[in-house]
């Protein structure tokens, strides 16, 4: 559905991830060229960095995770921004859905709340406050987005270049080693030197918003702040996140697992997040930063 550089230095390089240039160059043949498109800063402004022509990219692949999943704001952003922007640009935004075997679409929600699910896909926290293993960028925008690729004539013999929104103020999230076999992971804002504030800049003089931060309203990557404020702000979503997190328990109790939450705190939801007063204690440096440059992009 249509819903309309410079190398990086050896620093950002993993020589398990070299691919012979030959296979990504063929004479007759211009690579294809595709943006992972978050909805959020950074993929925003590769957005306009394309338009004004300043990055050799012309398509932007939004994989959405759900409508019941995404954060209605980024949806709305999207959608009402971002979508016409690109159209008057010429560039072209896909919005991409997973879809099962049997053809059907699948959301993340979904998956979360399907009786039969016996791991949690998501990175919810441990009695600790570690993430757990998760699989939903893998799931939800890592195979979606390959998948398109696949359909649209990417192979190993000919990558596509996928271009994430990392910038040089979380360059430890840039991980070559995330792809699929048939694509060449790309870092436009790395190569050209770019931070979240310049982003911000480069939307802001193209007539543009700055978009809220993007990821799925209930992921445990949030930040202690943005769970008070869908506390204070948006109670119906916050409502939905503490009715997750106990689903998650009950059929973690069923199996004789151990509780698991969506904060650090090793405590539910609506203790961790008090309906007043400023909460518990200071924000940890990885909080909101999720390691996979394809979400909160």
């Amino acid at each position: 559905m249509s819903i309309s550089q410079q190398t990086i230095g050896a620093r950002h390089a993993d020589p398990a991830d070299s691919i012979p240039q030959a296979a990504f160059c063929e004479p007759d043949r211009p690579p294809m060229k595709v943006v992972s498109y978050g909805g959020g800063v950074q993929s925003t402004a590769l957005l306009v960095l394309a338009a004004r022509g300043e990055i050799d990219f012309r398509t932007f692949l939004f994989a959405n995770v759900g409508n019941d999943s995404e954060h209605p704001a980024t949806l709305t952003y999207v959608r009402e921004f971002a979508i016409p922007y690109a159209a008057n640009a010429g560039l072209d935004v896909h919005e991409l859905k997973r879809r099962r075997r049997d053809g059907a679409t699948e959301t993340l929600m979904q998956r979360l709340n399907r009786p039969d699910t016996r791991s949690i896909p998501i990175p919810v926290r441990m009695a600790n406050g570690a993430p757990g293993r998760r699989n939903c960028t893998a799931d939800f925008k890592i195979k979606v987005v390959g998948r398109w690729l696949r359909e649209h004539g990417a192979t190993a013999e000919a990558p596509a270049a996928v271009g994430i929104g990392i910038s040089l103020d979380e360059i430890h999230r840039a991980n070559r080693r995330r792809r699929e076999a048939h694509e060449i992971i790309e870092y436009p804002l790395l190569d050209l030197g770019l931070r979240r504030d310049d982003c911000e800049r480069i939307i802001t003089e193209a007539g543009l918003p700055v978009p809220p931060k993007s990821s799925c309203f209930f992921c445990p990557f949030r930040t202690v702040d943005a769970w008070r404020h869908q506390r204070r702000h948006e109670p119906e979503l916050f409502a939905q996140s503490v009715r997750l997190e106990e689903t998650i328990n009950r059929r973690r109790a069923a199996l004789g697992r151990d509780s698991v939450y969506l904060t650090r705190y090793g405590i539910p939801l609506t203790q961790a997040i008090p309906d007043q007063g400023p909460g518990k204690g200071a924000v940890d440096e990885d909080e909101g930063a999720c390691d996979s440059g394809w979400c909160m992009t």
